[in-house]
């Protein structure tokens, strides 16, 4: 991904051209490092995001419904004084830098006009989001506060002047003439003299540079088009979806998989949807993680432990066949004897076999003692087959919960939590006065097939129980992936068609853990052929009457299916 001077660039742009004159009505900020700007711009109201995030930095558009928490950080309460009600009056970018700037105009409580600057500098993890007063030239505040003692040519704190980072002795190449940028970089010295000299020139457009021909004149030449066509608006915002990557246009090095969009803005929101969410689920699910792979390894070496114990249980007969051989040599045995020498009637040739003997024991005892030992290796072998089975399933359990909190969104991790706590693998957290709210009913996943038949998707073991087990109908039809943890999908309907049975076995191998994967089996029968064995662990059902259907998991067709259905809900 390639978030850089150019793409920027683009990005001011568009959003100069749709929310200049808007108005700002209500700042939100549902994490650390994110803010919601709703603004009432050309008759409709636009959510601006704003990130600070260390990887995912940036500034666009967003359709994007976020959770935000019950109380506003201190930060997000300081822009609302400040910011909302007010108007936007230019979006620009500074120089060819990953900087945007909102200058924004307002009035204050005695009614005078007052103008502030919301600062946006994406910058990698010292990304960071700073509101200045435009008029003195001050910092407000700023999301992150960067003392003295850490930077010495620019402090980020309130009272203090806003100073830009420093440029890195760069130029900004939509300054300059076609013959300036071609001497700058004719008299460059440096292997890669396009970002050595110019801002906002990526590694990426270095490499593009070098595909137009190894002699100089044509990577120029290659430049200069490259300006003139972003500056124009002359582009195609695509992303390869094979290596992950962006642009504002295909570059040569991308594959042929490629997604198209209108916007730049609609790119971005598209690409950072799931990345910036998955991390902050990462961050606030850490600990079950930690607790689920930490049982799992508990779990590894228990088996290990009973495998070896199983091991030496399966010579329980050899301790049944010493004690039938001393019963038939007792006469053999005096007391006091640590061993005798034995015929083994069981092997041919009838060898002699001597068996160990306790010298404190008569010689029946020790016949009882051997048969005692069979007995137990025998109850052992039995018991041992059953808890290796059990802990094997406990694993199977694990990774399943596991799976489903790395793809599990915010919401989903309140109900995956509470299940970790109905079975003991984490405290329950009881809070003093705390009221007990009623339980809510788990909301599984909402799609519509191409002709229009809901498919319903369960994301956790609780949305999975409750849709299978009382939500579905017993002729509606039920599908998981075979033999591979994921989710339980529903079509609401007796009879679907192939199209419908097609896409909804699309989604239960997209939310499985063979996402990556090709031609996964997916397996279907009726809700009515699908049951719970009593005791079994959340999410676990047997079923049996079932076809496999093999299909290919693919992001397009699933957010197609998801745009169906909120198009059929608005």
């Amino acid at each position: 991904m390639t978030y850089d001077g150019m793409v920027t660039r683009r990005v001011s742009k568009e959003l100069q051209a749709l929310l200049a004159t808007g108005r700002i009505l209500k700042i939100y900020q549902p994490t650390k490092t994110e803010l919601i700007l709703n603004i009432r711009a050309n008759g409709k109201t636009h959510r601006l995001l704003l990130s600070m995030h260390p990887v995912y930095a940036r500034i666009h558009l967003t359709d994007e419904k976020f959770t935000n928490p019950k109380e506003p950080p201190m930060f997000c309460m300081l822009l609302r004084k400040h910011l909302e009600g007010s108007f936007i009056r230019e979006i620009i970018q500074y120089e060819n830098e990953r900087i945007i700037e909102l200058s924004i105009q307002g009035k204050n409580e005695i009614g005078d006009d007052i103008r502030k600057r919301l600062i946006i500098e994406i910058m990698g993890k010292h990304s960071n989001i700073i509101l200045v007063d435009a008029d003195k030239g001050h910092i407000l505040d700023a999301m992150k506060h960067l003392s003295p003692y850490q930077n010495r040519f620019r402090t980020i704190q309130p009272g203090q002047p806003y100073i830009y980072p420093p440029t890195q002795d760069k130029v900004n190449p939509f300054d300059l003439n076609k013959k300036d940028r071609e001497t700058i970089v004719k008299q460059s010295l440096h292997e890669r003299a396009f970002m050595t000299h110019f801002m906002g020139v990526s590694p990426q457009i270095e490499q593009e540079l070098q595909t137009f021909g190894d002699d100089i004149d044509s990577q120029i030449h290659g430049f200069h088009q490259l300006l003139v066509d972003i500056e124009n608006g002359q582009i195609d915002p695509v992303i390869d979806q094979t290596k992950h990557a962006f642009y504002l246009f295909p570059l040569k090095s991308f594959s042929e998989n490629l997604k198209h969009f209108a916007s730049v803005n609609a790119l971005l929101d598209y690409f950072y949807r799931d990345k910036a969410e998955r991390d902050l689920v990462k961050q606030r699910a850490g600990d079950l993680i930690r607790v689920l792979q930490n049982e799992r390894s508990k779990t590894l070496r228990k088996i290990k432990k009973q495998q070896q114990t199983l091991k030496k249980a399966e010579h329980a007969p050899s301790y049944q066949k010493k004690g039938e051989l001393l019963t038939a040599h007792m006469h053999l045995v005096k007391q006091g004897d640590s061993s005798v020498d034995v015929l083994d009637y069981y092997e041919e040739d009838t060898p002699t076999l001597t068996i160990e003997l306790n010298p404190n024991k008569s010689p029946s005892e020790n016949a009882q003692s051997y048969f005692k030992t069979y007995q137990k290796l025998k109850t052992s072998k039995k018991m041992l087959d059953i808890e290796i089975q059990k802990a094997y399933e406990m694993i199977d359990y694990l990774d399943q919960l596991i799976e489903q909190i790395e793809k599990a969104r915010l919401e989903d991790l309140d109900e995956i939590r509470e299940e970790l706590e109905d079975e003991g693998l984490i405290k329950k957290k009881v809070l003093k006065n705390q009221k007990k709210n009623k339980p809510k009913k788990p909301s599984p996943d909402r799609y519509q097939s191409s002709d229009g038949t809901i498919i319903l998707v369960g994301k956790n073991n609780k949305q999975n129980d409750y849709l299978t087990m009382k939500l579905a109908g017993k002729q509606n039809i039920w599908l998981h992936t075979k033999d591979i943890p994921g989710s339980h999908v529903v079509i609401r309907s007796d009879a679907p068609s192939e199209a419908t049975l097609n896409e909804a076995a699309l989604l239960a191998a997209y939310f499985s853990k063979a996402q990556q994967s090709s031609a996964v089996p997916v397996d279907y029968t009726e809700i009515k052929h699908v049951h719970k064995p009593n005791g079994a662990k959340p999410g676990y059902v047997i079923y049996d009457h079932q076809k496999t259907v093999a299909v290919t998991p693919n992001r397009a067709i699933v957010e197609q299916l998801k745009e169906n259905d909120q198009a059929h809900t608005h």
